[in-house]
């Protein structure tokens, strides 16, 4: 059967390829669900079976954005402990996420889908690690969400087995035993891994944190990871406290701690790695693990400046995270783009910390490469797969910015005219294909209102 063509012409082109190669005004033809071709001036002459011709005047095309860190059961939790640091907004939260139930996860996820989606994010991923007993199938809920808005999907299948008596943050109800949470997550990985090249949806072993997991399900949880062929993701060295807290129990600093365990690699990504020194640096650089920058989160729990400027000198690969919309009530991955930029330069590197094309590559080929797909996506090259945003930039918002990279990373977000993921529409005109938003909204609404409600209850836990 002859390949279905999409074709775009006479639009800007940033292709973030390994020459960062720019068109001012080229072409993308889309065969099926593959870029086919990628150029200056207009597309090939002769081309058959193109069913749809876009003419991208104004517009700038870039890959998708990849979203390397998320949690998006807090959708329906945002605004709340706004002026908390890390541990004291975890223990003032830790309550009501710890009743959640798969209706609220399945609306959450549904919204903060949508959101992203709206942005420009092809590839999404989320970590979820609250897996109250008897609340239903909360990843299979997940999973079939970013399924029907269409996007490609990692589920970093969390886990906390560390509560409040152990010594952690969360309550003891909040939290799965370590036999639990190993077997619930291999079941995930068998039940809906895809490890092929093209995969929509992959897994990932997620346990939550230092202070919220145990030693053992850190080891094991690598075990399992590494026997199945799948990545692995966690937070590191949020803060500053996250740090002490290392000191004092496990008698090292995160890193150390992460080595120790099995968490350094090629494999494994890092949310946040906010606090980390030369040596640090230069195990992440040794081991080729990965990083999720999320700028805004930090920013809004007063975490401090990541180092990314010295990360990208060392060679560490590093991507952009919404994280989670109780600490980025935004929920949008666009605007992280303008924010790495803009907080990085407030550190030590000053003007010099990142440009615009490395603010648009740690969004797009960066978050690839900490994916573990950047053969496939991240960028615009014949062969790849067809993840790709148009952004309109001839509007009021930026037509009197001459450079379009600099429009779409230091300009007012950017208008999605269209987004392709694996060659098929998820967003028009701005406008969500797959899903009604409309109704997306409306259930969010009502779930955060009955977790509000529920979480009121004293000694209410779900059982």
């Amino acid at each position: 059967m002859a390949a279905s063509r999409i074709v775009i012409e006479n639009c800007a082109i940033a292709t973030v390829d390994a020459h960062d190669t720019e068109y001012a005004s080229g072409h993308v033809v889309v065969a099926d669900t593959l870029i086919e071709s990628v150029g200056a001036g207009g597309a090939p002459a002769g081309l058959e079976n193109v069913v749809r011709r876009i003419d991208g005047t104004g517009h700038l095309v870039t890959p998708g954005l990849v979203n390397t860190h998320h949690h998006f059961y807090q959708w329906i939790t945002r605004g709340l402990a706004t002026d908390h640091h890390l541990f004291d907004w975890l223990v003032a939260l830790y309550p009501t996420w710890a009743r959640v139930d798969e209706p609220m996860v399945r609306a959450a996820a549904a919204g903060s889908l949508a959101m992203m989606a709206r942005g420009g994010v092809t590839t999404a991923m989320d970590h979820h690690y609250v897996y109250p007993r008897g609340a239903g199938d909360l990843s299979g809920a997940i999973i079939g969400e970013a399924a029907r808005t269409g996007l490609r999907f990692t589920l970093a299948r969390g886990s906390m087995d560390r509560g409040e008596s152990d010594g952690g943050l969360p309550p003891d109800f909040a939290v799965e035993t370590l036999e639990g949470a190993l077997a619930a997550t291999e079941e995930t990985i068998d039940t809906h891994h895809d490890a092929s090249p093209d995969a929509m949806t992959q897994i990932a072993v997620a346990p939550c944190s230092p202070f919220s997991v145990s030693t053992e399900l850190m080891r094991q949880g690598a075990e399992l990871a590494r026997r199945k062929g799948v990545r692995l993701h966690t937070h590191g060295s949020e803060t500053a406290e996250e740090e002490r807290f290392c000191e004092e129990v496990f008698g090292m600093g995160p890193t150390d701690y992460f080595e120790s365990t099995g968490w350094l690699g090629p494999d494994v990504w890092m949310a946040h790695c906010v606090h980390m020194n030369d040596s640090d640096i230069a195990a992440f650089s040794r081991t080729g693990t990965g990083v999720a920058h999320c700028p805004s989160s930090n920013a809004r729990l007063a975490a401090g400046i990541a180092r990314v400027p010295d990360l990208l000198a060392a060679g560490v690969p590093v991507g952009l995270g919404v994280d989670g919309t109780a600490s980025n009530e935004s929920g949008e991955l666009h605007t992280e783009l303008r924010n790495a930029l803009l907080v990085n330069r407030l550190g030590t590197h000053r003007e010099r910390a990142l440009t615009t094309r490395q603010a648009l590559r740690l969004g797009t080929y960066g978050g690839a490469r900490v994916l573990g797909r950047a053969d496939r996506i991240g960028s615009l090259e014949a062969g790849k797969l067809a993840d790709l945003v148009l952004w309109r930039l001839d509007t009021l918002a930026h037509s009197s910015i001459a450079d379009p990279v600099a429009a779409l990373v230091l300009g007012a977000p950017a208008p999605v005219t269209l987004s392709l993921v694996h060659g098929r529409t998820v967003v028009e005109d701005g406008r969500l294909t797959m899903v009604d938003e409309d109704a997306v909204a409306g259930a969010a609404r009502d779930e955060a209102r009955r977790l509000a409600r529920v979480a009121t209850r004293p000694g209410d836990v779900t059982a």
